[in-house]
């Protein structure tokens, strides 16, 4: 009799609890865990699948992957991008655009249920015109207005236009294991996460675990990452180590398009979310920002609204 969900599985669900990112001094300490952790995913999990926002963090975890992978000899898992209707056009663009560039099987995830009627952010709607299912979510929040605003950056609508999103293709496509670009100093209520994180009661979302391989980076790691490995692996001729200054300070020949860092990042955002609840901290490309002077997510709508420990009881990243 074949075994099912996670009973197929040998992880330790412990590994990294009470761990800081100063287990991992160097870069390639960290680089070298990533890897590790990724390496066992791919040899576990039957269906896995890789969460990919566009963002900084999730595309050093999609890098991981894809090297671990070649050097494992093994297919690069699905990719999944959420539409919560609200993505910079440029963070849209730049997904697709880098998707096409490195072959990957990009699914793209959304509430359909919103997705045919034409509404724009802000829009309002009344609850009795959502499908039965979409009801039964609000439900759920123990939602009782009668009306619904289209707001990714809302309880509601994160939980909605995300999370609900997420489950759905999990379920569609039976993913075992999530990759997912979180981070211990990103968020508090990240900072207790595991590497292997069970995510196994039914009556939430459909049962998986998410994968956590960069847990141990710190904001700074992400950006030597790019500028140390990503950028000159995707890009011919370009100097290991430079860090632009500013899209003038690149090698000749290099426009930003060309390389694998949305735009939105140049513009001084550090922390891309919806397009009206992210804000800039600088001018200057994030990177050469002092990260330490201010937090990463201090733009970020969502955050304020201090709903990332709920949200993520339901089962958001």
């Amino acid at each position: 009799m074949a075994h099912t969900f996670p009973e197929y599985l040998t992880l330790d669900y412990t590994e990294g609890r009470d761990e800081t990112a100063a287990a991992y001094p160097t870069l390639e300490d960290k680089l070298e865990k990533a890897a590790m952790v990724t390496k066992t995913a791919l040899e576990q999990y039957e269906r896995p699948a890789i969460m990919w926002t566009g963002g900084k963090d999730s595309t050093v975890v999609l890098y991981v992957v894809r090297e671990v992978a070649a050097d494992m000899g093994v297919e690069v898992p699905p990719v999944v991008f959420i539409d919560h209707f609200e993505h910079f056009d440029e963070t849209e663009q730049f997904v697709y655009d880098w998707a096409d560039r490195w072959d990957l099987d990009l699914i793209v995830a959304r509430n359909e249920d919103f997705a045919g009627r034409g509404m724009a952010p802000g829009d309002e709607i009344a609850v009795a015109e959502l499908s039965e299912h979409t009801q039964k979510e609000l439900a759920r929040l123990g939602y009782e207005k009668e009306t619904f605003v289209l707001d990714a950056d809302t309880f509601e609508g994160n939980h909605l236009l995300k999370t609900v999103a997420l489950n759905e293709v999990i379920s569609e496509h039976g993913f075992d294991g999530i990759f997912s670009g979180v981070r211990w100093d990103e968020q508090e209520s990240r900072a207790d996460e595991t590497f292997f994180s069970p995510r196994h009661e039914s009556e939430k979302y459909p049962p998986h675990d998410r994968v956590h391989s960069i847990l141990q980076f710190t904001e700074a790691d992400i950006w030597g990452a790019f500028w140390n490995y990503i950028v000159p692996d995707s890009v011919p001729g370009f100097p290991v180590g430079h860090v632009p200054e500013s899209t003038a300070d690149l090698p000749e020949g290099v426009e930003p398009s060309d390389l694998p860092v949305s735009p939105k990042y140049f513009e001084g955002y550090r922390s891309l979310g919806t397009e009206s609840g992210s804000a800039k901290s600088d001018d200057r490309p994030a990177w050469v920002q002092d990260l330490a002077a201010s937090k990463e997510r201090a733009g970020r709508a969502q955050d304020k609204e201090d709903l990332m420990g709920r949200l993520r009881d339901l089962g958001y990243m």
